[in-house]
């Protein structure tokens, strides 16, 4: 399996609930944001995409939650591509807290190819196709 993409983000306090605890749909905004700068890496950032006339939307999306992250905290959004197919991609994740490394959560999503003229699933275009078999020949 590749390497993650990793990035780096601190709780705001917009994300948290009275506790100052992360609020459960909050990891799902920071696996998007895990997502979307892995694809930029590969040389696709989200603008470009929909820009050539495709759209990524999410099908099916899993998460665990282990452990609380608190408001102020650094955390990793750790994100690989587990696989894809003709239309689609599946991307795995794991959130940790930067300060000792411990996993607060982990999930996983996978997202379909739609045109954005009639949003109908459609094969990934052949360039993101090329990135996605290199990232995954490491």
């Amino acid at each position: 399996m590749p390497e993650p993409h990793e990035l780096l983000l601190r709780v705001r306090y917009s994300e948290t609930d009275q506790m100052r605890i992360v609020h459960h749909a909050s990891y799902l905004i920071y696996m998007e944001e895990g997502r979307t700068a892995l694809m930029r890496a590969l040389g696709f950032p989200y603008e470009g995409v929909e820009r050539s006339g495709f759209a990524m939307a999410v099908r099916k999306v899993d998460l665990r939650y282990r452990v609380a992250a608190r408001y102020g905290d650094q955390i990793v959004v750790r994100t690989w591509v587990e696989r894809f197919r003709g239309a689609s991609i599946q991307y795995r994740c794991e959130i940790a807290r930067e300060s000792d490394q411990e996993v607060v959560a982990t999930g996983s999503a996978e997202v379909a190819c739609l045109r954005l003229e009639d949003f109908a699933p459609t094969p990934l275009p052949e360039d993101i196709r090329a990135a996605l078999e290199r990232y995954l020949a490491g």
